[in-house]
């Protein structure tokens, strides 16, 4: 009797190494039953971005150019046709993709980033000035009232805080002459009027896209005229893009993981929020 109830330990002994054993010789029994980690969204919804905003882009170029008699420089119609190119090119998706390079490049460095993110947006200021020079140009020349309505409005404001978010931004993070306390106060500021300014530009061409239509083809618009369904589907396409850039924009898990820069402005910020002395100069 001794002898089995030892020959009956020894065996209970065994059985849990045997079954350690199996599952270190076959790893991909454990692997089975593991949680497979998620596979991040976020290339996939860049792509989508980018291909609804050059479908505005391309959208806008073919209503100009197929529907209202193409693209000039001479006062005329045609002249007029280059300012809803411009501002949807500019004001519109360079000034989405200039601020959506903080999320694609987010492990480059950061004062290579600050600088595609100047330059991207000073493009999209100067094609936004030409497009606004245009319209101007051709309500001289057509002796055509200028700034009634309320897409001039709208528009006319967003491009002047445009161009004061673009001096401001040089002025205190390209060319960081300012302290930190200031940048660390302006920071904030800084990245709410840049999402502001991009609701501002979708709104505005929105605004732009009905009051055109409604200039051009108001009696066949409620009949589905080609051009109204084209310019429809154009606002359509703003409208998207503006809704995906701001999902990615404020996702937390796409932001810039922080720098020593970063993390300096970050004590200063919470600083000025909730009092105290920072840890960093």
């Amino acid at each position: 009797l001794p002898n089995l109830i030892h020959l009956n330990l020894v065996q209970q002994k065994v059985k849990p190494k045997a079954s350690v054993a199996l599952c270190v010789c076959h790893p991909q029994i454990m692997d089975d039953s593991a949680p497979r980690p998620r596979r991040s969204m976020f290339p996939w919804l860049v792509g989508a971005s980018q291909l609804l905003g050059l479908a505005s882009v391309v959208l806008t170029g073919v209503w100009m150019g197929h529907y209202r008699g193409g693209f000039a420089w001479d006062g005329s119609a045609q002249e007029f046709n280059l300012h809803p190119l411009c501002m949807v090119l500019g004001l519109v998706f360079l000034q989405g993709d200039a601020i959506l390079v903080y999320r694609v490049f987010r492990n480059e460095a950061k004062r290579n980033v600050k600088l595609l993110h100047g330059i991207i947006h000073l493009l999209a200021l100067i094609i936004s000035i030409i497009g606004v020079v245009a319209v101007f140009d051709f309500h001289r020349a057509a002796k055509i009232p200028d700034m009634y309505s309320l897409h001039s409005w709208c528009g006319l404001a967003t491009l002047i805080l445009f161009c004061l978010q673009w001096v401001m931004g040089l002025l205190f993070f390209l060319f960081p002459g300012a302290s930190l306390w200031l940048r660390a106060s302006y920071l904030p500021v800084h990245v709410f009027c840049g999402l502001v300014l991009l609701v501002m530009a979708i709104g505005s061409s929105l605004l732009g896209i009905t009051e055109e239509l409604l200039f051009s083809i108001m009696p066949t618009y409620s009949k589905f005229a080609p051009e109204g369904v084209l310019a429809n589907i154009l606002g359509i396409s703003l409208l998207f893009f503006g809704v995906l850039l701001g999902y990615l924009i404020t996702r937390e898990e796409y932001r810039r993981p922080p720098n020593p820069e970063e993390e300096s402005l970050s004590v200063h910020f919470k600083t000025l929020t909730e009092g105290g002395s920072p840890t960093t100069p």
